[in-house]
């Protein structure tokens, strides 16, 4: 397989499990296409491998880190805008600041509203 197919197999899959709320296993096909292949929008990828780490903090109780990578992951999606591999980014940092918000207001992970997370196909 060619590196483009790869690449599109990559970031196929980390969207596909992502959407599937496997932020751990989407983080990991993002890295390897982030930390494999010279990509022109790798800052976008880097982006997402960091959104997707932001919820897999909030499965597992770590609220600090899940703030701070969604910070990090929304500087990288300031970069971008219109749509990007199929996302609206428009749509996608909106929705973000929405989840900043209630990472705020957050006591306990467990009371996260998981209706929240963006849909990346919309």
């Amino acid at each position: 397989m060619d590196d483009k197919k790869i690449i599109e197999a990559l970031f196929l899959d980390g969207k596909k499990k992502f959407q599937g709320g496997n932020y751990y296993d989407a983080h990991e096909s993002w890295e390897d296409l982030w930390s494999d292949y010279y990509v022109p929008d790798h800052k976008f990828i880097q982006g997402l491998i960091q959104l997707s780490v932001s919820f897999f903090h909030i499965q597992n109780s770590n609220l600090k880190g899940a703030k701070s990578l969604m910070k990090k992951c929304l500087e990288k999606f300031e970069m971008f805008e219109g749509t990007q591999r199929g996302i609206n980014i428009k749509s996608l940092k909106s929705r973000l600041f929405l989840i900043q918000d209630e990472y705020q207001k957050l006591i306990n992970t467990d009371e996260f509203n998981w209706a929240l997370v963006p849909d990346l196909d919309a």
